[in-house]
């Protein structure tokens, strides 16, 4: 048996951990590998590690730190199949899918190679007289981040580079569900010139997270994953005096009006909502049929939910792999089943598939529930799967106030031919991230990513320029050089 290992120190160990957790193969349900579980004294050394780090990586040129960012990108280009077969093998989705999860990922990095720009500041001439001001930014020292395993590769992507480019030291507690591909970033990273202790990656479950979150040393902390733990992960270091980034869950609506091209969005709707087996945080889970546009809405997506070929994240035919384990794949069969119980309208069942020689694997096929009202449980939940739930409303203010009153505001789509509407849409919508006929809005890297309400805790969305301005901290500088020694009891403004 295969055991993954921390990254401490520019080093695979096994530090002092002695506890472990299976890791499976998604398509066959077989345990292929298993992971170290970091106990309180293994962060203890990874951030003793990344201390020591930032006492010369701190100082670092910003050339030096770019020079790294530009080799690291070029090996993420390099290594591009094999780590997509890395995160298929681990998560299950599709290699395609992995290879283009690589892609945005390595978008943030390409942002990242360019901080010397982001980090410049400002100055102002002779504020007073002989007196200047500018200000400037830099690194907090030591931060951390805690991923979840429906990008394993993206959402590290998000915070690392930045931090690193920043001049910060980094230690990264990805999802024990599928853990290789962080190990292999950091070897990425070391080849790229990037010194020891700056990159640490420590497995573990909730004992990591906890010392994480408490350590005296850790500067920050960047959290993505479910609302409850996000509410966790903020209150519990921002009572240890840290910063937090914590995104957290979502329920996604994506609007169709009577004058959209049904065809065009019923086909993005369907890669939305079935995507990665829905395992996304910027999926599509609800769609808003408005007025006549509903009936044939529902009769397209039905054939397209049909025609999704289900199977192994492997087999390059595969348009949608297995579910991560079989607890994921039992949620989305329980919340379909409770659906139909509810009065849903189950058009698609994709409970009780098996595919072919991988009937053991975690397959849950495309479910497609129409006439879902807003007091089921199939559209309060996030069901985190490959179910999408289509709402019926008649106009589009309705289909406003359906998206406002949900508890979340992470990612919202309009598909209609009317830009009157859209810029309604977009205008009154409280939602972080919106799209007009684009159904996955998840903004480019030189923007940032956040969503509103119950899908952002505090105020700190992630990558972008409110990732440089989470991990620096500015000082702004007073200066006056005098001919003389003087001295004056007046404000300096003043003369």
């Amino acid at each position: 048996m295969n055991t993954i290992e921390h990254w401490i120190n520019g080093t695979a160990t096994a530090a002092g951990s002695t506890r472990t957790a299976p890791v499976f193969d998604p398509a066959t349900g077989k345990q292929q590998a298993e992971v170290l579980l970091a106990e309180t004294s293994d962060v203890d050394t990874a951030v003793a590690a990344a201390s020591k780090a930032f006492e010369s990586w701190g100082d670092s040129s910003l050339s030096q730190r770019t020079k790294v960012m530009f080799a690291f990108r070029e090996l993420l280009v390099r290594h591009e199949d094999e780590l997509a077969r890395i995160i298929s093998s681990e998560h299950g989705k599709v290699v395609d899918d992995a290879r283009g999860e690589i892609v945005r990922g390595r978008e943030v990095v390409e942002y990242a190679c360019g901080i010397a720009d982001a980090l410049k500041g400002s100055f102002s001439d002779q504020v007073s007289r002989d007196v200047d001001v500018h200000n400037f930014r830099q690194p907090l020292g030591v931060v951390a981040g805690i991923t979840p395993f429906n990008f394993p590769i993206m959402v590290p992507l998000w915070m690392h580079p930045i931090a690193i480019a920043t001049g910060n030291t980094f230690v990264l507690k990805p999802s024990e569900r599928d853990p290789s591909v962080s190990n292999f970033v950091a070897r990425l990273y070391a080849e790229a010139g990037l010194p020891e202790g700056v990159f640490n990656v420590v497995h573990g479950d909730k004992t990591a997270v906890d010392a994480l979150l408490d350590h005296p040393d850790i500067a920050a902390v960047s959290f993505v994953g479910s609302t409850p733990i996000a509410r966790y992960v903020h209150e519990r270091g921002t009572a240890a005096g840290k910063r937090v980034q914590a995104l957290g869950g979502a329920k996604n609506h994506a609007v169709v009006l009577p004058d959209a091209d049904l065809e065009y969005a019923a086909n993005h709707l369907t890669a939305a909502a079935f995507g990665s087996a829905g395992q996304r945080c910027m999926a599509i889970s609800v769609g808003v049929a408005v007025g006549a546009a509903g009936d044939r809405l529902v009769e397209i997506l039905e054939r397209k939910a049909r025609e999704v070929k289900v199977g192994p994240g492997s087999d390059p035919a595969s348009d949608m792999g297995p579910v991560v384990t079989e607890a994921a794949r039992e949620r989305v069969v329980n919340a379909v089943a409770g659906g139909a119980e509810q009065g849903a309208s189950v058009v698609v069942d994709g409970r009780g598939l098996r595919v072919d020689g991988y009937e053991e694997g975690f397959f849950v096929g495309p479910s497609l529930l129409d006439n879902v009202t807003t007091e089921m449980a199939a559209y309060r939940e996030e069901i985190f799967g490959p179910v999408l739930a289509v709402v019926r409303a008649q106009t589009v203010d309705e289909a406003i106030a359906i998206i406002n009153a949900n508890p979340y505001g992470n990612g919202t789509a309009i598909f209609t031919g009317s830009g009157e509407a859209a810029r309604k849409f977009q205008r009154e919508v409280k939602v972080g991230m919106i799209g007009v006929n684009v159904p996955i809005p998840v903004p480019m890297s030189y923007y940032s990513f956040g969503g509103w309400k119950d899908s952002l805790i505090g105020d700190s969305p992630i990558h972008g320029p409110d990732g440089v301005r989470f991990y620096t901290r500015a000082k702004v500088v007073t200066t006056r050089w005098p001919h003389t020694s003087t001295s004056a009891f007046t404000f300096p403004t003043s003369s």
